[in-house]
């Protein structure tokens, strides 16, 4: 599903964000991706979903070389792949219908069965009473969970979360994790990039730990 060879990215002169890293994500994985901060995780996210392009090295994605798709080509690869940010990057000046409506309406489907998804998507992070709100009416947590209905309504192969809970608390974090959690159980690929440890201990799955922009630990739950 997820393979690097030999990546490398490096910004100017500037020492490397992410130094020779070759990884094998299967699909359907689960996968902790830790590290101090400046550690190289959101470079890493990002050229999955080509918001960077590697300095050095290949990457494929579903058997697809990302790094040699054009800028007419990345829309198309990013309609299988559903990304959290930790600021959430939600629409201000649309509400949360829109909001989730607008990944599906981008791909081109019909009004019907962008009402239908989007009601669903909603439904599952707990928040189809909130359909004409306006993000900033909206607690962090109801944001986040907001933000994870756009990025799973499209269905995507691959999710991708950037620190997803850094600003929340427990209880929200949990939640959040469930949500996850089923979206990997019906196939979807999940990289959350984190810094919590508590996360890998609660719900153990495989950890990736990037140091200076290497590969320094890629473990399995009873290598823990």
């Amino acid at each position: 599903m997820i393979q690097l060879f030999n990546v490398t990215k490096s910004y100017g002169g500037e020492s490397a964000a992410v130094k020779d890293l070759s990884i094998q994500i299967p699909k359907g994985d689960f996968v902790y991706v830790t590290g101090a901060s400046g550690a190289g995780k959101s470079t890493f996210l990002r050229m999955l979903y080509a918001a960077e392009k590697p300095t050095k090295g290949q990457i494929l994605i579903n058997n697809q070389n990302v790094t040699r798709i054009s800028s007419k080509q990345i829309p198309f690869l990013r309609r299988k792949i559903g990304v959290v940010f930790q600021d959430f990057k939600l629409l201000q000046s649309r509400t949360v219908y829109e909001n989730v409506a607008f990944a599906l309406e981008a791909q081109g489907k019909k009004r019907y069965e962008v009402s239908k998804k989007v009601y669903q998507a909603l439904k599952e992070v707990g928040l189809e009473h909130r359909l004409q709100r306006k993000p900033l009416e909206l607690s962090g947590g109801e944001q986040q969970r907001i933000a994870i209905a756009r990025a799973l309504v499209v269905d995507p192969l691959i999710l991708l979360a950037d620190e997803p809970s850094g600003n929340l608390d427990q209880q929200v974090t949990l939640d959040i994790m469930e949500l996850f959690k089923r979206a990997n159980a019906r196939g979807t690929t999940v990289l959350l990039a984190t810094h919590d440890h508590s996360l890998q201990k609660r719900f153990p799955r495989r950890v990736i730990t990037l140091d200076q922009g290497k590969l320094v630990g890629d473990y399995q739950p009873d290598q823990l």
